[in-house]
């Protein structure tokens, strides 16, 4: 059974810094595109950043640009997304995503083969 789970998130202030973990398990993700997105109340899931199976392209939407590092552990079968310099309009639930077309960079969530459950965070201003 193939599962991916997030974990790192939760309450930080405006200027503070989270680091996310996504662990894959089931299946080898090593060929595998990453990508993390987020969906705030009310609103639709939007990309957040990609990041391709070798590891050498990664991908970010505008607002998280400069502020945000998405890498990868091929080894332990786990991505991550470093986030610095939060703001309050970064609070949602994060989820982590991976797709089978390891080259390429999808910002489209339909793309994405499977899904973890998300991980909650709030930036408290």
């Amino acid at each position: 059974q193939v599962q991916l789970v997030e974990s790192g998130g939760g309450l930080v202030q405006a200027g503070g810094s989270l680091k996310l973990s996504c662990a894959g398990s089931g299946r080898t993700f090593s060929s595998y595109a990453w990508g993390w997105f987020r969906q705030a109340p009310g609103k639709e899931r939007e990309f957040v950043a990609a990041i391709s199976w070798i590891g050498g392209r990664r991908s970010y939407t505008d607002s998280v640009k400069g502020r945000f590092t998405i890498s990868r552990d091929n080894a332990k079968n786990t991505v991550y997304l470093l986030m610095n310099s939060l703001k309050p309009e970064d609070t949602a639930v994060y989820y982590c995503a991976a797709d089978s077309h390891g080259s390429r960079l999808y910002e489209s969530w339909h793309e994405y083969d499977y899904w973890g459950q998300g991980t909650s965070v709030t930036v408290s201003s």
